[in-house]
């Protein structure tokens, strides 16, 4: 099943992406004609070997980087990423488009609090007390607050930096090899806490990784291949 085919419009759009390096003979084109539409409300997965192209699909999907040529639109504000400068797609990744990472990206010297407010602080935005205490509280941090992220587990730090990715009530969360660098309970643990937020908040989710186990946790899984979409499965069919 095509994610377009949901009810529901799709958070964010790709169409028609290329993403090419170098020129002639040493020509690299990371991205080959991609579109893709990204349901609302749902985890999709990206999947792919090293150099299949999903790194950089995540992206230009986030903003992180600009495309060749296409377009990137996020459809609820009928924003497109591919057209916008630098330093709006900055500002938009504090509001709308939140960033998980594998290394967490915590800032070291701040305290875990300061950490998760960080993003609205920088977009001046005011704070949800009432959505902090919540998000905190269901993922187990809200006794970690006044800590340094270095006194943190690493799946402490990884439920940090999804509570930042939270506190904005963003259109759509993109989670790059959020698990990559955690052990196998706490990776399961991370997973379970990704299909709680989009079942219990209705989070959109983009999750990326090359681990078939943790994609399949997701409800559509796209496969890449050498910088195409080889396949589009609805991972939701026969649950």
């Amino acid at each position: 099943m095509n994610p377009a085919t949901d009810n529901a419009p799709p958070v964010l759009s790709a169409q028609d992406l290329m993403m090419i390096y170098g020129k002639g003979s040493t020509e690299v084109r990371a991205l080959d004609g991609i579109s893709v539409q990204i349901q609302s409300d749902k985890w999709t997965s990206i999947m792919g070997q090293s150099g299949s192209g999903k790194t950089t699909l995540l992206q230009c999907l986030s903003g992180l980087a600009q495309p060749t040529s296409g377009r990137v639109t996020l459809n609820k504000n009928n924003i497109t990423l591919s057209s916008l400068s630098e330093n709006k797609r900055a500002k938009l990744r504090r509001t709308h488009i939140s960033m998980v990472f594998q290394d967490f990206n915590l800032v070291p010297i701040l305290s875990v609090k300061d950490n998760i407010l960080l993003p609205l602080r920088l977009a001046h935005r005011r704070v949800d007390k009432q959505w902090f205490e919540h998000i905190t509280s269901v993922l187990k941090i809200d006794n970690r607050m006044r800590h340094l992220p270095g006194e943190l587990s690493g799946g402490q730090q990884q439920r940090a930096a999804i509570a930042r990715a939270l506190m904005s009530r963003p259109d759509i969360v993109i989670a790059d090899e959020p698990t990559g660098s955690l052990d196998s309970v706490t990776s399961d643990a991370v997973l379970n806490l990704f299909r709680s937020i989009v079942d219990d908040f209705g989070q959109s989710l983009v999750f990326v990784t090359h681990d078939k186990d943790a994609a399949h946790r997701g409800d559509v899984l796209i496969t890449m291949r050498d910088g195409k979409i080889i396949d589009t499965a609805d991972l939701r069919v026969g649950r």
